[in-house]
């Protein structure tokens, strides 16, 4: 029989390759130039909760393709000299993510540990989304 690898192994997996950093230090990276954060949830979490002022939305579903040069839909957010930081609701999403977007050629790419719900209960900036 196959054996099954559920999602806990897969972030857990993903973790070991990436950096993660405290929303402590996400919190001294934001405003700074040479920063993008990148949000990564669902349409539907960013109208209910809002992100973190001034993130850039990158739909997890949409990701590969916004970041890969040769795709038709290709993000040129993704082609700046900058240092990428993912975050989703909790931090799981945001760990696959920053995997995938290391092996696709990012080279300053790390996810918050806690994701947006540590960064609001921190007292980080966030922005309400239109409804």
């Amino acid at each position: 029989m196959e054996r099954k690898v559920g999602y806990k192994e897969l972030v857990a997996q993903a973790e070991a390759k990436i950096e993660t950093i405290s929303v402590a230090e996400a919190l001294e990276a934001y405003g700074r130039d040479d920063v993008v954060f990148v949000d990564l949830r669902d349409v539907r979490e960013l109208k209910r909760e809002g992100k973190i002022s001034g993130a850039f939305h990158a739909p997890r579903g949409l990701l590969e393709f916004w970041i890969d040069p040769d795709s038709p839909y290709h993000n040129p957010v993704f082609a700046k000299d900058k240092r990428f930081i993912f975050y989703c609701n909790l931090g799981w999403r945001s760990a696959l993510a920053a995997d995938i977007a290391q092996q696709m050629g990012l080279k300053k790419v790390c996810h918050i540990n806690g994701g947006f719900d540590a960064w609001k209960s921190a007292g980080g900036s966030v922005e309400e989304m239109r409804k």
